[in-house]
């Protein structure tokens, strides 16, 4: 029986096998195109353009960057990368992926390992680095869900943690246009490999 095909074209040419995937079919500029046109959400957000994974990743690391000031860059390029690889299976939303459960992570984690390790990261990030990265993705949520998607601060305060310092309260999200988060993406990858 011929396997069903598990690979994804990119615009690059590169071809990803989503089951096995390698760090050489990776390439930046795929991962930004493809987080610039992926919604956060599922689209349910305020503003004149869909919230986009890019614009969250800017965020994350942003935040990250707020709370550790001391952080190696690479840190700081973990926390830019953390959802990176939705840039090939989308943005699931916390109760789909709670719905499908392992398999779902599973692939989620090897992809994110490659993507990593294409650009000089351990696959698998120290505890602490993946604590404080997760957190700022849950302040991150917040800041989206009380400001475009229109949670109550208590509810936000339950689902996602309570509200963020005022430092980090004090942020504006402004949907932008694929085009313009994508280069915004960009410009920071290569801030933060210089």
């Amino acid at each position: 029986m011929k396997q069903p095909r598990a690979w994804q074209r990119m615009l690059s040419d590169r071809r990803l096998d989503l089951l096995d995937p390698s760090p050489t079919d990776i390439e930046i500029q795929d991962i930004a195109h493809g987080l610039a046109f992926v919604a956060r959400w599922n689209g349910q957000t305020t503003g004149s353009h869909p919230y986009s994974v890019a614009e969250h990743s800017l965020l994350v690391e942003r935040i990250y960057r707020i709370r550790n000031r001391d952080s190696e860059s690479r840190w700081n390029l973990a926390a830019l990368l953390h959802d990176a690889a939705e840039y090939v299976i989308g943005d699931m939303i916390s109760p789909v992926k709670n719905a499908l459960g392992d398999e779902y992570r599973i692939l989620e984690d090897r992809i994110a390992g490659a993507i990593f390790m294409r650009f000089g990261l351990p696959a698998v990030l120290p505890v602490p680095v993946a604590r404080a990265i997760k957190s700022a993705d849950r302040s991150s949520a917040w800041l989206e869900a009380t400001q475009i998607v229109g949670f109550k601060h208590a509810e936000a305060g339950r689902l996602f943690g309570g509200k963020p310092s005022d430092k980090i309260a004090s942020i504006r999200i402004r949907p932008l246009s694929a085009k313009v988060a994508k280069e915004r993406f960009l410009r920071r990858f290569d801030e933060l490999l210089d």
